[in-house]
């Protein structure tokens, strides 16, 4: 549905610079697919499910992803897609259900 975001606000965090997986920010919409329901320069919340940056798990895993992701939720928190391309790290399981039952591999 959209190509490339920009992220205007963290929800949950008060003054944090960067987001982090399993993170929901508003942003919007800087290009979008043709033929699609959202269009150019919308808000949106979306939750971020890969990045670039590392992610240090508990037990000293360490996962980094070759790019960064993320999906379109509504309000509820369901995601507003029907297909997710690619992994998805396992953080997601507890808020997101939805998200990782839709995604082909969860790391």
């Amino acid at each position: 549905m959209a190509r490339e975001l920009m992220c205007i606000r963290i929800i949950g965090a008060s003054n944090r610079r960067y987001a982090r997986i399993s993170d929901v920010i508003v942003a919007m919409i800087k290009e979008a697919i043709p033929n699609t329901p959202l269009e150019r320069s919308e808000v949106i919340r979306v939750v971020i499910v890969r990045t670039g940056k590392e992610l240090k798990r508990n037990n000293g895993m360490i996962i980094r992803y070759n790019d960064n992701a993320a999906v379109i939720i509504d309000q509820e928190g369901n995601p507003k897609g029907t297909r997710i391309f690619g992994a998805i790290a396992r953080e997601l399981r507890q808020n997101f259900s939805k998200i990782v039952s839709l995604a082909p591999e969860v790391l």
